[in-house]
């Protein structure tokens, strides 16, 4: 019996020795896990002031890069740092540094760079006492550039329902937005370019060798044999009356052109000597409108071209629209050299308030010419082949029926607007003036 109980008081002792390394054991193994879930407590902490960092960040980018062009390193790196700290203000983060960088290589391209830490609440027993946290936001602006053609219909017809008033307030609206997408002069380019039957290059111009006068000077003279009684104010009249025909001074031209011959009257080809077809006819049309305006960033002046628009005179949208092409891409007008670090969007917005009725063969001006339609059409393929972005847009006051040709001339469908009130020009023209700003930034 004593040896059973001697026995047992072993067996208990074993036991009772089991016990106590099973809890060192779990003692043991009880700090890593509580390290692993002070760690998951840091590490939460870190992310929200990460993603506080990250906000900061991207809003100091922002600010930063509209006044960037305007300001020195020096400048752009305090006003940067005053705008981080009054949004960045977490105490428990240690005092950021902010690192500021601004190139205009191939574009405009802004960096802002964070770095903090923050200190470790549980971390420290694994020998962590803090946790570097650290981000970075970039705007690129200016990498594309625009350059755009408003063809704007100035016929008669503009006059009535508000159009041509609505007409103008639209456009300078338009000009307003696109100075402002720009960030440096030439960034946006924009020409005028208004159109009745004819368009008006500049009675100035009479000198240059792109006019043709061969037009001008059979309709425009006088005649040896007109009299009191008979007066013969063509050149094939005077000379079927035996007579002798003297052509009017140049400087006597009011500055119109009419449709150069065809298939030129539908490309932008540059007009030279040596090809007849190529030169610009000059005509004296009696309705014809102001001056076109060349691609400028003189907002000023653009502002004054359309305040100068008057309505007056029958339709051809084509000679608008051609002389549009030939402002963005050709001679005679004197196109901007263009730098390969940018990308460049080329748009033409044709505005008419009716169908055509009269080009330099076809049509009597008041009632719609499908011929013309048919020349225009040749015209917008040829447009939108050289990668120019077209849109078109029909204000229809009247009922007329929805012009096909001008559908058609749009990029797509979305860029085809049918408007039935003057006031619907002014919303248009906003929209498009939108989307044409969203292609001078990205992110």
């Amino acid at each position: 019996m004593r040896i059973r109980a001697y026995g047992l008081g072993l067996l208990r002792s074993f036991f009772r020795k089991k016990d106590g390394a099973i809890a060192i054991i779990f003692a043991l193994a009880v700090i890593p896990m509580f390290a692993l879930m002070g760690a998951a407590v840091d590490y939460t902490h870190a992310s929200a002031i990460r993603s506080d960092l990250q906000a900061a960040l991207d809003a100091t980018a922002l600010m930063a890069s509209k006044n960037a062009a305007n300001l020195n390193q020096t400048q752009i790196n305090s006003a940067a740092a005053a705008y981080f700290n009054a949004l960045f203000v977490r105490k428990d983060a240690k005092t950021p540094s902010l690192t500021v960088t601004y190139s205009t290589t191939g574009g405009s391209t802004l960096t802002v760079a964070g770095n903090t830490s923050m200190a470790t609440s549980f971390m420290s027993i694994m020998g962590i006492s803090q946790i570097d946290i650290s981000g970075t936001s970039t705007v690129a602006w200016g990498n594309s550039r625009l350059r755009v053609a408003l063809v704007l219909d100035v016929t008669g017809s503009m006059a009535s329902s508000g159009k041509m008033t609505a007409l103008k307030t639209a456009a300078k609206n338009l000009l307003t937005q696109l100075k402002n997408a720009a960030t440096a002069d030439g960034d946006v380019y924009v020409s005028i370019i208004p159109f009745a039957k004819d368009v008006n290059v500049g009675s100035t111009n009479y000198t240059q060798s792109w006019i043709s006068w061969t037009l001008w000077n059979a309709a425009n003279g006088t005649c040896s044999k007109s009299s009191w009684r008979n007066s013969y104010n063509t050149q094939s009249d005077c000379q079927n009356a035996g007579g002798k025909w003297t052509a009017a001074n140049h400087n006597t031209w009011n500055g119109c052109v009419t449709d150069r011959d065809q298939d030129y009257d539908t490309t932008n080809a540059a007009p030279t000597t040596s090809v007849a077809s190529t030169l610009f006819p000059a005509e004296q049309y009696n309705a014809c409108p102001v001056t076109l305006m060349g691609l400028s960033y003189d907002w000023t002046a653009l502002s004054n071209k359309i305040d100068s628009l008057q309505p007056n005179g029958g339709t051809n949208q084509a000679i608008g629209l051609q002389w549009g092409f030939q402002s963005l891409t050709n001679a005679p007008f004197t196109i901007p050299a263009k730098d390969s670090n940018y990308t460049y969007n080329q748009v033409i917005i044709l505005l008419s308030d009716g169908l055509n009725t009269q080009d330099r063969w076809y049509g009597d001006g008041t009632t719609h010419s499908t011929q013309v339609d048919a020349r225009q059409q040749i015209l917008c393929t040829n447009v939108k082949a050289a990668g120019i972005t077209m849109y078109t847009v029909q204000v229809d006051t009247d009922g007329a029926p929805t012009s096909s040709v001008l559908q058609q001339c749009a990029s797509s469908a979305d860029k085809f607007f049918l408007l039935t009130t003057a006031d619907q020009i002014v919303t248009t023209f906003d929209q498009i003036g939108t989307k044409l700003s969203a292609l001078r930034i990205a992110k």
